[in-house]
């Protein structure tokens, strides 16, 4: 026979209404009572009637996850798996689980969006990414249901929630590490100019060059929306005449390609070429030679979305928060002095 909440206030030696208080964390119950009911709980197996409990307390206790592409495509993006884990280890503390979108265009995704806010499935929305020209955010401020962006939102910024890194910053300090090392000639190989961390790390770059008066060459400029695009962009900075001792890559998997480019066409890192990425994650550490990469901290830009968007969920607050996760450069062997 199932375990009922008579039975738990029972074993606790507390009324039926206290244990019911406690399941909905009621601010009303002390620390001690709520640790001692759920220790009773979890100790007889009872598990919480989420249908009961969205039906009493209109919630679903349920967020949703905006992935930047296709589920299957995004996870093989290590960044956004370690998102994932952030956003989750919040959520699971506070009891949430999470819906992710599973189109694999950007209308099926809008369209995942839309079943969910209009069926009532989700408190909340995660978005995992800022873009222009973007449909999700606009609806999602349409509806008015509580949402937060991992990045810089483009548009109606001051109205919106987002967690972010100084992503300008991040791209002077990789720019600032490679010209210590004495490199001039210095590529950037950006992604998707549509998202805002690509526009924010390139200016970074560009600001570095010119601080430090040195050539901003726009042969060395690339822009690589995918990883196909990759083996070309390598074969035309290494065909110019003037090649460059040093690239940036947008991202550690971005980089990888790249490394593995450079190595097919016999170009050693960094004896030949240093390389930089960003977000260091575990690509970045177990490739050879290591990456020198950005650490973004992309757990905690996870958590801190979870968590910024659950305290929204719980009580509205009257202005948009904006949380900005601190970067720091992990130095590894993809760069050396020129």
């Amino acid at each position: 026979m199932a375990v009922t909440i008579k039975d738990v206030a029972k074993e606790a030696n507390v009324a039926t209404s206290t244990v019911s208080r406690v399941i909905s964390d009621s601010p009303n119950i002390s620390e001690k009572t709520k640790r001692k009911v759920r220790k009773v709980m979890e100790e007889m197996g009872y598990y919480i009637n989420l249908n009961a409990r969205v039906l009493v307390q209109q919630s679903t206790q349920n967020i949703g996850i905006v992935m930047k592409n296709s589920t299957i495509e995004s996870l093989h993006d290590p960044f956004f798996p370690v998102v994932l884990q952030g956003i989750s280890s919040y959520a699971n503390k506070q009891d949430f689980s999470i819906s992710i979108t599973t189109g694999d265009t950007e209308e099926a995704i809008l369209h995942d969006v839309e079943k969910m806010v209009q069926g009532k499935r989700v408190d909340g929305m995660v978005v995992t990414y800022s873009k222009e020209n973007d449909k999700v955010v606009p609806y999602l401020l349409k509806c008015g249901i509580p949402f937060v962006v991992v990045g810089k939102p483009v548009v109606h910024t001051n109205e919106i929630m987002y967690v972010n890194n100084d992503n300008v910053l991040a791209a002077k300090d990789a720019t600032e590490h490679l010209i210590k090392l004495g490199h001039e000639k210095i590529a950037f190989i950006g992604g998707d100019n549509e998202f805002e961390v690509s526009i924010s790390r390139l200016r970074g770059y560009q600001e570095t060059m010119q601080l430090h008066a040195l050539k901003l060459n726009e042969s060395y400029v690339k822009e690589a929306p995918s990883s196909d695009c990759i083996e070309r962009i390598v074969t035309e900075l290494l065909a110019l005449p003037d090649r460059p001792t040093a690239i940036i890559g947008t991202d550690d998997l971005t980089s990888l390609h790249i490394m593995s480019v450079l190595r097919k066409k016999h170009v050693h890192v960094p004896e030949d070429i240093s390389l930089i990425s960003f977000n260091n994650t575990m690509v970045a550490q177990l490739s050879n030679p290591s990456l020198t990469s950005i650490d973004t901290n992309v757990f905690q830009l996870g958590y801190e979305a979870a968590r910024c968007l659950i305290e929204e969920i719980k009580e509205r607050s009257t202005y948009a928060k904006s949380v900005i996760i601190p970067t720091k450069i992990e130095i590894r062997d993809s760069t050396a002095p020129i």
